[in-house]
This record gives C-alpha cells, sequence and structure tokens, in this order.
C-alpha cells in the first residue's frame, strides 16, 4: 500500500522560512517524479514544483522561482521543499506527489491530481 505523507507547515510571519517534508512509502522511490503542490482557499490547486527521478530536472512555478528549492533524499524516500522570504500569499494548503514518467505536463496540468499518489496536505499560514 503506497502511502504519501507531507509535514513541516505552519505559521510563519512574512520573510520567514520552512521546510516541508514528504515521505513515500509502498513505492520504489527511485521510479518517481515528485511534485509539490498547493492550493489556496477559493483558488484552484496549482503546481509549485516537479523535481525528477534523479534530481538532474527541477522546474518551479514563476511565483516560487528564486525563493523555494526541492530537493530529494533517495535513502530516506522523501522529498523536501526549502521555502524561504515567504509571502502572505504563499498561503495555502501544500501537497505532495509521486508520479510516473515525466514533469511535463502533469505537474503544470489542471487534472494533475488524477494520476499519481497523493498526500493528505500540510498547511502553510504566513502572516504579514
Amino acid at each position: 500500500q503506497v502511502q504519501v505523507v507531507e509535514s513541516g507547515g505552519g505559521l510563519v510571519q512574512a520573510g520567514g522560512s520552512l521546510r516541508l517534508s514528504c515521505t513515500a512509502a509502498g513505492l520504489t522511490f527511485d521510479d518517481y517524479i515528485m511534485g509539490w503542490f498547493r492550493q489556496a482557499p477559493g483558488k484552484e490547486r496549482e503546481g509549485v514544483s516537479c523535481i525528477s527521478w534523479d534530481s538532474r530536472s527541477t522546474y518551479y512555478a514563476d511565483s516560487v522561482k528564486g525563493r523555494f528549492t526541492s530537493t530529494r533524499d533517495h535513502a530516506k524516500n522523501t522529498l523536501y521543499l526549502q521555502m524561504n522570504s515567504l509571502k502572505p500569499e504563499d498561503t495555502a494548503m501544500y501537497y505532495c506527489a509521486a508520479a510516473r514518467f515525466s514533469c511535463y505536463p502533469w505537474w503544470v496540468s489542471s487534472n494533475a491530481r488524477d494520476r499519481g499518489y497523493w498526500g493528505q496536505g500540510t498547511q502553510v499560514t504566513v502572516s504579514s
């Protein structure tokens, strides 16, 4: 049984930092691309980042480029999202997902949720 579990969310002031973690169990971690997504109240879910299975390619949404960094640790079957210089508009539920094949077009697709294994999310709230 595949389980994807996010952690590390919380309340932080604008300009602060948080590191999210996502642990995937029950799958061969090396075989999966990993993505971070977020959904703010009243908005659609959007892709934040996607990292290839070998970490050679990492993609970011324009809104987080230069502030967020996604990495993966194969020994721990864990994906990370380091979030710096946080803004109130980064407030959302953050989700981690594992999928096969390539990042594109999955992580920017409006129906990305139809594919792969998803966690339950971790809340990030940035106060102004």
